[in-house]
């Protein structure tokens, strides 16, 4: 059993776990009022694995992580407001409201985009991961996928070429049992989807509970030394569940009711609330924590409703890397 992360540690990723949990609730209901442009991919029973490694890693690390990605900007640092924003399409929002809820991205937070093709940014994540190996500035790539991954041509291939050429690269496999409305084990070979695929990379096969703060703070940690050590990729399993469908637009009643039951009981934010009072810590920190996160919901929601709409003339911007959107030859 791994030693207990600091108090401190703990509740930095209660704090962390609270701030998705009632930032994407709010999400949803704003979608509700016809208020979120677009579609989104909640993380709502997932934020422990995002909390964790964001109390895990260095401010300099870089995310790598899908369409469900809002859970993982707010681990790295990135205010909520423009957030908020950039779901809602307007001008104050983190891309200015050219992105949306897909493609979350702040370079300054080293949060290096959300992707919303299913398996193209771990060929990236593995670049980046070369670029730290090649100017040894101790960095590392940590890159976030769901379990329909496992069964794309690039996850295979940048596990490969990251194990060949040992890069500080951890790929974090956030198995939620579906591959959007399938479950994974009607369409994998393997019972475990990551983990199984391991050995043939050379790599150990990693599995942590995916509900457990502790737990994936504790194996994000070792990955993470070993990554920064010069001892090459880890590949983990943290098994999970959504609470709601792949999207907003899904009511996930493909899910057996008892299934959804059970995963319920096991909130990761429920269940680490009631550890943390368990373990000692003052229940006035924890009431604090939850006041603090619901007003900076609110201010969140204040500041991205106050934001004006994007000009026209921003469709024209940042199409080509000159900022511009003139063709070249």
């Amino acid at each position: 059993m791994p030693d207990m992360p600091e108090t401190e540690i703990r509740l930095a990723m209660f704090r962390l776990m609270t701030d998705m949990r009632l930032f994407e609730k709010r999400a949803y209901d704003m979608f509700l009022q016809g208020l979120v442009k677009g579609t989104s991919h909640l993380s709502l029973g997932q934020e422990a694995i995002a909390a964790a490694f964001g109390a895990a890693m260095a401010e300099d690390d870089w995310t790598f992580a899908t369409y469900r990605g809002h859970a993982h900007t707010l681990a790295r640092g990135v205010p909520m407001g423009p957030v908020m924003a950039e779901l809602l399409g307007r001008d104050n929002g983190l891309m200015r409201g050219k992105g949306g809820s897909m493609h979350l991205t702040s370079v300054a937070h080293h949060m290096m985009g959300s992707y919303a093709i299913v398996g193209a940014h771990l060929p990236i994540a593995v670049g980046a991961a070369l670029s730290a190996s090649y100017r040894s500035s101790g960095q590392v790539a940590v890159c976030f996928f769901g379990d329909g991954t496992t069964n794309i041509g690039a996850f295979h291939e940048a596990l490969n070429l990251a194990a060949v050429w040992k890069l500080p690269v951890v790929f974090v496999c956030e198995n939620n049992q579906y591959m959007e409305y399938t479950p994974i084990g009607a369409v994998t070979a393997v019972p475990r989807p990551a983990a199984d695929r391991a050995a043939a990379y050379g790599l150990e096969p990693l599995v942590v509970d995916g509900n457990d703060a502790d737990a994936v703070y504790a194996v994000a940690t070792e990955a993470l030394l070993r990554a920064r050590a010069g001892s090459g990729p880890s590949l983990i399993e943290a098994t999970t569940y959504r609470h709601g469908g792949h999207s907003r637009a899904d009511p996930g009643k493909y899910r057996p009711d008892e299934e959804v039951a059970a995963w319920l009981e096991r909130d990761p934010v429920v269940t680490y609330r009631a550890k943390l009072l368990a373990g000692g810590v003052d229940p006035g920190q924890i009431g604090q924590i939850e006041d603090e996160a619901k007003a900076a919901v609110d201010a969140a929601v204040a500041e991205a409703t106050a934001g004006a709409a994007p000009p026209g003339e921003l469709i024209d911007m940042h199409v080509f890397a000159d900022g511009g959107s003139s063709w070249r030859n």
